[in-house]
């Protein structure tokens, strides 16, 4: 591999790493609503085989996604803003879903991957800029609501290579979760979302022909490597900006950041 032709690439999945290691620590996303359209793009740049594209790009965000979220989930909850009762009901979903979800993808074209990842970012994005208002008696389910909502947002997110934040925070605040609260919860479930992910697409990209030099299943390793050395450092700043922004601002920055991303992978499927 020649590396002098590479290292553009390796500075770019840098970059990468810093926008969306911020982006996890601020919003509780997990970063992969940022890292799978623009992995995506870059990976077509280098010419990735197309049968494949989607899939390393899930496989690879879900692999990043297990290391912030481990660093991002350390600041919140050293600000007190992770509610491990809820982390410990929703699991058991968290970890069905994500079995369901990773079979599903496997199976799934790169268009219809694209397409999923795009429908239900809008949907997210929908929910947080109106703003809707739950009623004020409305809590969280009992245990049995609660592995429901956990294997859907682990199902849908194992499709669209994310860490749950996207349906977990708007679930919760829909709840009368705060939104503080309900952020850096979603950064320690994101956490078995991005175990049981990353372990699904390497088993299921094992035998995947025609995969670029670097990739382990449908991992592609220099784009994790590259994006973990400034992610990491960079979600405990998001996470600390978090703790400190009103709650209108952090949705508003929420909905128009999954707003914009949603537009520019819903472009490059249609494309």
């Amino acid at each position: 591999m020649d590396i002098a032709a590479q290292l553009p690439w390796y500075m770019a999945y840098l970059v990468l790493g810093c926008v969306g290691g911020f982006a996890a620590g601020l919003l509780g996303i997990g970063g992969g609503m940022i890292y799978v359209p623009l992995m995506a793009t870059l990976f077509e740049a280098q010419g990735f085989p197309s049968a494949s594209l989607m899939h390393l790009a899930l496989g690879t965000s879900l692999s990043t996604i297990l290391f912030t979220s481990l660093s991002s989930l350390r600041t919140h909850h050293q600000n007190g803003n992770v509610d491990w009762g809820i982390v410990k009901s929703i699991v058991p979903g968290i970890v069905a879903g994500g079995v369901i979800g990773g079979l599903l993808a496997s199976r799934f074209s790169t268009m219809a991957l694209a397409l999923t990842f795009s429908v239900f970012v809008y949907y997210s994005a929908a929910q947080m800029f109106l703003n809707a208002k739950p009623k004020p008696s409305r809590q969280l389910p009992a245990p049995a609501g609660m592995f429901g909502a956990g294997t859907v947002i682990s199902t849908l997110s194992q499709l669209v290579g994310a860490g749950g934040g996207f349906l977990s925070v708007p679930f919760m605040t829909w709840c009368n979760v705060s939104i503080h609260r309900a952020i850096g919860t979603s950064a320690a479930v994101g956490l078995p979302i991005a175990i049981v992910g990353a372990i699904g697409y390497f088993i299921n990209g094992a035998g995947a022909a025609g995969l670029p030099a670097g990739s382990v299943g449908y991992i592609y390793m220099p784009a994790l490597l590259g994006v973990l050395v400034t992610s990491v450092l960079l979600a405990p700043v998001g996470a600390r900006l978090a703790a400190r922004l009103p709650v209108a601002t952090l949705k508003k920055v929420f909905a128009i950041f999954l707003f914009v991303l949603a537009t520019k992978m819903l472009f490059t499927a249609l494309k």
